[in-house]
Parts: structure tokens; sequence; C-alpha cells
């Protein structure tokens, strides 16, 4: 029982953070249609910020909130740039083309921040710094909660309800509604598309810094390659959740991240990555639309 709950907090911090990027893949969705591979690597640019940022103020080894909350605005504000630099040059010119000229778009920019990513930063892994002290906060036989863990839930937390704060009760997520529902329509009375398209590209790309400095926090090791697999995790949650859904990316990311921390405690270790394939093939056959999705008929 103790090893159950201690394999349900572990993977409810995972899956939060695989939350957070997975509303990145799913608001860009939503607006554009358009599965934004680039993501995972903002948010490998996110984690190499906050890390430089750290070693030049030399707060490298002085964890505590005011670290935290300093690396997490470094990171969303370096995330946001370049997001909002992929939109306006990349995607933007090929908005009207079709859909797999944007596809591949954006399959060329993801390799192309890796691997400049790997001449910039250099190929080896480096250490993230210290952010908090990872104390025992509470103790339960076996089962620990430790202060890693609650930064990230509550850092999670607050994120998500900015989010929906954002998105149901202000003028621009109001905008981002209507550009979801309808470009044109929304156009004709009077929004402004580019704009909200951009806005979304900063909020998704901000999302992706947050997550970058919990998963540097919790998993101490970053190199130009470090989004590749858990974009891929992320990207599998918005799927699962049913992409285009912003509670079905909050749900498919806890989903995720509690299959597999239950696939490392009671069966094996070495399947945890294979996981995430295993279920984006199980979604894809049985329900294509997603936990919270709906199925759209297109007319082709």
């Amino acid at each position: 029982m103790q090893d159950f709950v201690q394999h349900l907090i572990n993977g409810i911090s995972l899956g939060s953070i695989y939350a957070l990027i997975a509303l990145g893949y799913t608001m860009v969705y939503g607006i554009l249609q358009l599965i934004n591979f680039a993501h995972a690597d903002v948010y490998m640019v996110g984690a190499f910020a906050a890390y430089y940022v750290a070693r030049f103020f030399g707060i490298d080894s002085s964890p505590g909130i005011s670290t935290l909350i300093l690396l997490l605005i470094v990171s969303m504000v370096s995330c946001s740039v370049l997001g909002l630099l992929i939109e306006r040059f990349a995607y933007r010119p090929l908005r009207n083309s079709p859909r797999l000229n944007i596809l591949i778009t954006a399959i060329g920019v993801s390799f192309f921040l890796e691997y400049l990513g790997q001449i910039v930063f250099g190929p080896d892994p480096k250490v993230f710094p210290d952010v908090l002290v990872d104390a025992n906060l509470f103790s339960w036989g076996q089962v620990q909660l430790r202060s890693f863990d609650v930064a990230i839930f509550c850092v999670v937390m607050i994120t998500m309800l900015a989010l929906n704060f954002l998105i149901y009760r202000t003028k621009v997520g109001k905008a981002m509604r209507a550009v979801s529902s309808n470009q044109q329509v929304a156009a004709l009375m009077g929004v402004n598309v580019d704009r909200i398209i951009a806005v979304t590209f900063v909020i998704g790309s901000s999302l992706a810094g947050v997550g970058s400095v919990l998963v540097g926090m919790k998993y101490p090791k970053i190199d130009p390659l470090m989004g590749l697999l858990i974009g891929l995790k992320a990207f599998v949650a918005a799927v699962l959740g049913g992409i285009g859904n912003l509670m079905g990316a909050i749900l498919g990311g806890i989903i995720m991240g509690l299959s597999e921390e239950m696939v490392v405690g009671y069966w094996a270790s070495t399947y945890r990555d294979a996981l995430a394939f295993g279920i984006l093939i199980l979604i894809l056959i049985f329900r294509p639309a997603g936990l919270l999705g709906k199925s759209q008929i297109e007319k082709v």
C-alpha cells in the first residue's frame, strides 16, 4: 500500500509536467490545426536559458524560492520570444499552404533547433542548477512527500489556473476561442487573427518554459536533445486527452505520468519509454479523437 501511494505521488508530479508541455501542443493545434513539433525543442532552449542565467548571476548553487521564480521568468520569456519568432518566420508565410508543407516545416524547425543547440550549447549533458532544497516534508513509513513534488504541483496548479482565467475570462481568451472556432468569421468580427495566433504561440511556448525548469529541478541533466523524448510523451498525452481540448491535455498528462510510474514500480523500468508508443497506438485504434475529444466529419 505504501509503495502504491509513493508511486501515486511520483506519477502525479511527473504527469503534471507532461500536462504543461501537452497544453502547448493542444493550444496551437486548436487554433491552426497544426502539430508544432518544434515545441519540444523550445522547451530545451528554455532549460538552457535558465541554466546560463543562473551561472551568470552566480545563483546556480543558491537554492530557494527566489531562484525558482527567477529561473521560471527567464525560461518563460526566452521560450516566448523563440515561439514568436518561429510563428512569424516559419509558420506564418505558409499559413495558406497545404498542411503537409507546414508539417514538414515544423519537423525541419525541430531538427534545426536540436542541431543548433548542439553547436551553441555543446553536445555534452550539463547539470541543471540547484533550484530548491529537496527536503522531506512528510513521511509515512516508506512514503515520502518531498519539497520538489510539492513545488512542482503548486507551480503547475498556479499556471493552469492562470491559463484558465486567460482563456475564459479575458478578451484575448475570447478572441482565441473565436479564432479556434472559425478564423474567417472571427476576422469579419474585427479579431486580428495574426496577432491572436502569435499570442497563442507565446502562451504555449511559455508553458514549455515552465516545464523545462520543473524537469531540470527534478531530473537535473539537460542536453540539446532533451526535448525529443519528453516532447513525444507530451504529444501522446495531448492525443490521449483529445488534442485541441485543454482539459484533455491535463487529463492525458496525468494519465501518462501515472502509467509510466506504475510501469517502473510494478513491471520493468526498461519499458517506461515504450509505453508512450503503446498508448498512442491504442488510442488511434480505439478512440482516435481522444478521451475528451469529439469526432469531426471533414468534407474532402
